[in-house]
């Protein structure tokens, strides 16, 4: 799984450089969600999906994942530039209720 991760104060930017979230890479981002999510790592994980243009069930699981450890210690993620494809499935499973979507790293950082 290619990606690149960025501290910025109490923000974290995970950019996932891969086409597909799907099941191939969907175990190795849960285990670095789990590492980026711990308690005092950041308040705010923003994972940028500029190059995603699919994502399945197992993708969607990684980003629950991700929310569920931010949420434990009062965290956010916030998702960044998210393919129409990928938001029509959010849509569809009512997960765009559950995550902050935006058009920028910058937007996601000021909210």
């Amino acid at each position: 799984m290619n990606f690149t991760v960025e501290k910025n104060g109490h923000s974290t930017v995970l950019k996932l450089q891969e086409r597909k979230l799907d099941a191939s890479i969907a175990p190795e981002l849960k285990a670095e969600f789990l590492m980026l999510c711990k308690p005092k790592q950041a308040h705010k994980l923003i994972v940028d999906m500029t190059k995603v243009e699919f994502c399945d069930s197992s993708g969607l699981s990684a980003l629950l994942i991700a929310d569920r450890t931010m949420r434990q210690h009062g965290g956010t993620v916030h998702l960044v530039h998210v393919h129409k494809h990928v938001q029509d499935l959010m849509k569809i499973t009512q997960l765009d209720r559950m995550f902050s979507i935006h058009k920028s790293v910058a937007d996601a950082l000021k909210n």
